[in-house]
């Protein structure tokens, strides 16, 4: 075996808080050669991205770093922080998992790339860096690379963002990558394509790659080892396949057990009432006027309906329309044409009172928790603000149903004095969800409510959420572009594209025997945790 370009011994990492020591990382030992792909897993809290920011020298001023990181050879734990200035980008490199919030708004991505070259780039004039920006691009394969330079950010779909971190990681041709949650905010066919690009990418350039995901799918489809993580410790590590087919710790058996797969569904039927539908929606037509003004079509003649006690799955890619639906049954979109009725009561012509009487039982969980929670307050604030609002709740009677609500979601009700930032993702999530069904909803929009937890934690509100509809019998429009958890939580899916529906029916019916290319694509392109399976998918095109 060669020598490693990264190797990590005993290390331990631990953070000053309130004035105690709080460990986070203990005894962690692995190495990483050229051309391999190591994936880091665990859940929330096991250690992984802390681990990874310690070899980049990213951790915050109070933390203690003990133990070896050896980056060509040479220990970086203790560096200045003008020797890890030399080391960033040159020999380690790392694509954020976020490009919105990694990338600056107000400059262009080529000044961006550009100004990565001349930090890093030495003695390249100003010709030889826009034409490697240019290189760049086009090795991540972003369309019209010359054109694409004076793009701003926000004119890139999530995708080409994405697309636009990796070619800045690979400006200086790094040795390492560090790829932190690449793909967890894309749409399957978007994560495949990402995928794709890195795959050939790490084939051209032999850096080696240390993935950090909770993906089980990505790690099937990409790593060659994988390390183990919990609580700040190593369970296991070992060759891809054998942490598939052979796990030897109980708590990786636990994390693939907790990963859903699309055909193993069990939510079977629901038991509708005949009533009328709590939400209708006919003949829905969304248009936003773009910088041109010109009209553009976001939705196109969308119909659908959802009863009381149903899970509506709407599934498709970004642009395909699905959250803009969802908006405008919140009122939150620009509605051009059609109806959305919401029990009886037609919101585009209802008056004013009518449609604020209807809303206040509508209920929204939005995919990030911790921009939905205001982190000024209190969760039982946070909790308690609609009943306050909407039902005029006070004092003791506001401080028991908050304290019901926590418990409805398993949080214990001594929790309502806390603050976001001390929960977890999984835990704030719960908060959402207790918010959004305070006012007891007749229909509860859930708009990627779990695309951004770990699978342990997912599985975790994937129950919740199923048993309170139970407990509730509310009406539910689930948002996702996760078909594994749609197979799981949901009755009937409706399959969007370019703003219409292409297919619709019966869950199971839809995710086992697709009638349209577009949804036998999407199939396709979902990631399977079966490394023997997805190495079969790769050596084939994509339906459609």
């Amino acid at each position: 075996m060669t020598t490693p370009v990264l190797s990590v011994r005993d290390l331990a990492i631990d953070f000053s808080v309130g004035g105690e020591r709080v460990p986070a990382v203990h005894a962690v030992d692995f190495d990483l050669h050229a051309g391999e792909v190591l994936a880091i897993v665990g859940e929330s809290g096991s250690g992984k991205s802390v681990t990874s920011l310690a070899v980049l020298g990213l951790l915050p001023d109070n933390a203690t770093v003990t133990g070896r990181i050896l980056v060509d050879g040479t220990n970086v734990v203790g560096a200045s922080e003008r020797d890890f200035a030399a080391i960033r980008g040159r020999k380690v490199s790392m694509i954020f998992q976020d490009p919105s919030n990694a990338l600056d708004p107000v400059f262009t991505v080529g000044y961006q790339i550009i100004e990565m070259l001349k930090r890093h780039g030495q003695g390249m004039s100003g010709a030889e860096r826009r034409a490697r920006a240019v290189e760049l691009l086009r090795m991540v394969e972003l369309p019209d690379p010359e054109d694409r330079l004076g793009y701003y950010p926000h004119q890139l779909s999530g995708g080409q963002a994405q697309r636009v971190m990796i070619a800045m990681a690979l400006a200086c041709d790094p040795e390492v990558l560090i790829a932190d949650e690449p793909t967890t905010a894309l749409d399957v066919t978007v994560q495949r394509e990402i995928l794709d690009v890195l795959r050939r990418l790490q084939a051209r350039t032999n850096a080696a790659i240390l993935l950090i995901t909770h993906d089980m799918g990505v790690v099937a489809d990409l790593a060659d080892r994988v390390v183990v993580m919990r609580a700040g410790r190593i369970e296991e590590t070992a060759d891809v396949r054998s942490i598939f087919t052979a796990p030897r710790a109980e708590y990786t058996r636990a994390l693939l057990a907790a990963v859903p797969r699309i055909g193993t569904g069990d939510r079977g039927t629901a038991a509708l009432a005949e009533e009328r539908p709590v939400l209708e929606v006919e003949g829905l037509v969304v248009e936003y006027r773009n910088r041109r003004g010109r009209h553009v079509r976001a939705v196109d003649g969308v119909s659908l309906h959802i009863r009381a006690g149903e899970m509506l799955a709407l599934v498709g890619e970004s642009g395909s329309g699905k959250s803009t639906i969802g908006k405008s049954v919140l009122g939150l979109a620009p509605v051009a044409e059609g109806r959305v009725v919401v029990v009886g009561v037609d919101l585009r012509r209802a008056s004013r009172s009518e449609a604020r009487a209807v809303k206040k039982r509508i209920g929204v969980v939005f995919q990030n928790p911790t921009a939905a929670l205001d982190p000024r307050r209190t969760i039982g604030q946070s909790i308690g603000e609609p009943l306050r609002v909407h039902l005029g709740l006070r004092g003791t009677e506001l401080a028991g149903r908050v304290s019901g609500l926590l418990e409805a979601v398993e949080l214990p009700s001594a929790w309502s004095s806390r603050y976001p930032h001390e929960l977890s993702g999984g835990q704030r999530q719960r908060v959402a969800i207790a918010r959004a069904v305070a006012l007891d909803p007749l229909l509860l929009i859930a708009d990627e409510p779990t695309s951004a937890l770990d699978v342990s934690v997912q599985a975790t509100v994937l129950d919740l959420l199923r048993r309170l509809q139970q407990q509730f019998r509310f009406a539910c429009l689930f948002i996702s572009h996760d078909l594994a958890v749609v197979d799981a939580l949901c009755d009937r899916v409706v399959v969007l594209h370019r703003g219409g529906i292409v297919e619709e029916g019966e869950r199971r019916r839809v995710l086992t025997a697709p009638e349209h290319d577009y949804t036998r694509r999407l199939l396709a392109a979902a990631p399977v945790p079966d490394p023997d399976e997805q190495a079969r998918r790769r050596g084939e095109p994509l339906a459609g």
